[in-house]
């Protein structure tokens, strides 16, 4: 591995938790949700779109599109950030620097004026960070693994206390998104001993060369909870893999954290597809009964709204602790209709044997030859037009009755 000493690899260099850490873990030790079940949703693309010149509409009256959420029984938003988005993601609109640390915090001042629960997503990285790719930032290459946790732990601790002196505290801090291989590759990508069934991924997992292991994404992963723990010491912690569906791999993946003092408080899980009927089933009730100190949320999902809802929340002892449905704006089965249409296309295959759902495996298919030179970055202006609420989301109104929420009473929405 190039640049990758043996030591570091090794994970000798651990960062040691602070000391309140361990005290905060133990202080959440049945792995019941902490408060009302999460009705959550990533909307990240809102400043992008509304930019774009996006408008939400109920019927015919336009309203903020957090306020819709949050009045049709939605609680809690998650929001995604990037190192520094301006080498990466918003490379071709470096001024507006989407994904951003200011941006955030602009985004997150609305999330907590609604009144509503805020989790933030920590890529690390200038770009997306997901099952396919996890490239160590521009401002932080050569560092080795010493250096990178290093990085780690301040990149969250100085976001963190900035989203507060920003008027947007974070309630729930996301160590790494979909981070079922790893993070900051190649020093913290790990090999998983069993094969995830989706051609895709195995045939960009088959090949990863040389790589850091459980040791050093742990190291990686400790750093980030110190951090996130130093900023704000009450704050929940969540680990995010993107595999609902496999519970061997899940099994594999958090035992393997566990055993190398990686202290969290939540698991959360993308269930976008499934191999066979009652995968995420089965995996929800494994994860309950294998670590009864932990809580369980589904982190990503488009399809199948009330199937999985109904799954998190009938888990025993209130484990289940909600759900986050990604980009419901415009993503896949969207709430909104744009143009007469659905907003994100409609419902994408339930089962890998219908077709490979790109959101479980982002980047598509590497050929065995040497990757082509990457493409030049893509503005990110979002998407503009006017967008108007459809059937789901009074699905969604439905399930916030029947699970005993209520849309916030207050003032008209802005």
């Amino acid at each position: 591995m190039r640049g990758l000493r043996r030591r570091d690899a090794l994970g000798l260099l651990a960062v040691p938790m602070l000391p309140g850490a361990a005290r905060a873990a133990a202080g959440r030790g049945n792995g019941a949700r902490p408060g009302p079940y999460m009705l959550g949703a990533d909307v990240s693309w809102i400043p992008e779109d509304e930019a774009a010149g996006a408008r939400y509409f109920e019927g015919q009256v336009r309203k903020d599109p957090i306020i819709l959420l949050r009045n049709a029984g939605f609680n809690w938003i998650r929001l995604r950030m990037f190192v520094d988005p301006a080498r990466g993601y918003s490379a071709a609109a470096p001024d507006k620097a989407w994904g951003g640390l200011l941006q955030t915090i602009a985004l997150g001042r609305r999330v907590k004026a609604a009144g509503m629960g805020l989790a933030l997503s920590f890529h690390y990285s200038d770009t997306w960070a997901d099952p396919e790719h996890q490239q160590v930032p521009a401002g932080w290459r050569g560092l080795g693994l010493k250096g990178l946790a290093q990085a780690v732990e301040a990149h969250t601790r100085d976001s963190l206390r900035a989203m507060r002196g920003g008027g947007a505290p974070v309630d729930m801090a996301v160590i790494g998104n979909e981070i079922t291989f790893g993070m900051l590759w190649p020093y913290g990508r790990v090999r998983l001993s069993t094969p995830t069934g989706n051609p895709v991924t195995d045939a960009n997992q088959r090949d990863a060369g040389p790589v850091g292991g459980f040791d050093a994404l742990a190291q990686l992963l400790r750093a980030g909870i110190a951090g996130a723990r130093a900023a704000e010491p009450s704050i929940t912690i969540q680990l995010h893999n993107h595999l609902g569906r496999h519970w061997d791999i899940v099994r594999e993946w958090t035992d393997a954290l566990i055993a190398r003092d990686v202290e969290f408080d939540v698991l959360g899980l993308s269930c976008y597809q499934q191999r066979a009927q009652g995968d995420w089933e089965r995996s929800f009730a494994q994860f309950v009964r294998r670590y009864p100190d932990k809580g369980l949320l589904v982190a990503e999902y488009s399809s199948r709204k009330r199937y999985l809802n109904d799954l998190v929340h009938a888990l025993p002892g209130k484990r289940g602790w909600g759900t986050f449905i990604w980009e419901p704006m415009r993503h896949q089965e969207a709430v909104f209709d744009l143009g007469g249409r659905n907003a994100g296309g409609g419902p994408k295959p339930d089962l890998l044997s219908q077709g490979v759902n790109a959101a479980e495996a982002p980047g598509g298919l590497r050929a065995a030859a040497p990757s082509p030179p990457s493409p030049p970055p893509v503005a990110r202006l979002g998407r503009g037009g006017d967008y108007v609420t459809n059937a789901h989301l009074d699905e969604y109104r439905r399930m916030a009755a029947d699970y005993g929420l209520r849309a916030p009473d207050g003032a008209e929405p802005r």
